[in-house]
């Protein structure tokens, strides 16, 4: 009789332990399941470095605040505003680190400057930029301000500068060289770096393919959710870009998808950040 007791308690402990790794494996492959899915980053970055890149970026920020500085349009580090969106900064930045080896060795910046324009960016390297137009023409939430600040640390992260350049290397080089551009695409070609700087004369008015604007709206979606402010706000915000162009994208929106199909995606996804953001949220 203990005989029998014996293996029966085996078995049920052989079910427990079965049961509680299935559990485990299960809760493990839903984990795997959430977040954003949006592929590798683009071959074409290869022909753009990324070194030579992030170089240029930052002498163009800095050229930026000087600019900024001597019309007196930089806000002080002791601006309400100015602490407000490095206080966001500091929460999403350790999320965006794992989508770019390199960002763990960038140097992090965010200012605001004072200007009219509706308009937030970041440049590769990390170097974040807000304009006072956007803050208060739109009066973004907490929330809004990290679905913006998560758009366009999206675009570095992603190095959609990067493609984009490599992108108008290989068609400037086929108009010029032709074949050697095709050899050129398994390795970088130490003599781009000259088309390169060209190509990437004014990284402040580089403009993204619709691809990328959908890419960057949900890498930063997700690191909003991360971060723990609510992915939903990419919806309202939506709407109110749209309210205050009228139906018609902002400046810094321009070549951008449309608000409608913006949200459509955004809602799409909801589902996949969702929890994230309440993971976030319980701490």
């Amino acid at each position: 009789m203990k005989k029998g007791n014996s293996i029966l308690n085996s078995l049920l402990i052989r079910t427990l332990l079965w049961a509680a790794a299935c559990a485990s494996v299960s809760a493990h492959a839903e984990e795997q399941k959430l977040g954003v899915d949006v592929g590798k980053t683009s071959a074409f970055t290869k022909l753009a470095p990324a070194e030579d890149v992030e170089k240029m970026a930052l002498t163009q920020y800095q050229q930026q605040l000087d600019e900024a500085r001597k019309k007196n349009a930089l806000a002080p580090d002791d601006d309400p505003q100015v602490r407000r969106l490095r206080a966001i900064a500091d929460q999403i930045i350790p999320h965006a680190l794992s989508w770019n080896p390199r960002a763990k060795n960038w140097k992090w910046e965010i200012n605001l400057i004072v200007s009219k324009q509706v308009n937030a960016y970041c440049m590769p390297g990390g170097k974040i930029a807000f304009y006072t137009g956007i803050l208060e023409q739109l009066k973004l939430t907490d929330d809004e301000v990290a679905m913006v600040m998560g758009h366009e640390i999206a675009h570095a992260l992603r190095e959609h500068a990067r493609e984009r350049m490599g992108k108008s290397q290989v068609t400037n080089g086929i108009a010029r060289v032709g074949g050697a551009v095709a050899s050129a695409l398994w390795g970088i070609d130490p003599n781009l770096t000259e088309s390169v700087a060209r190509s990437g004369a004014n990284l402040l008015t580089l403009s993204f393919s619709r691809d990328d604007e959908s890419e960057a709206d949900l890498v930063g979606m997700e690191l909003a959710a991360r971060a723990g402010y609510d992915p939903r706000a990419g919806v309202t915000l939506w709407r109110k870009m749209g309210s205050a162009s009228k139906g018609a994208p902002p400046q810094w929106l321009s070549t951008h998808p449309s608000g409608k199909t913006r949200i459509k995606e955004i809602e799409k996804n909801l589902p996949r950040v969702e929890p994230l953001y309440e993971q976030a949220k319980r701490g």
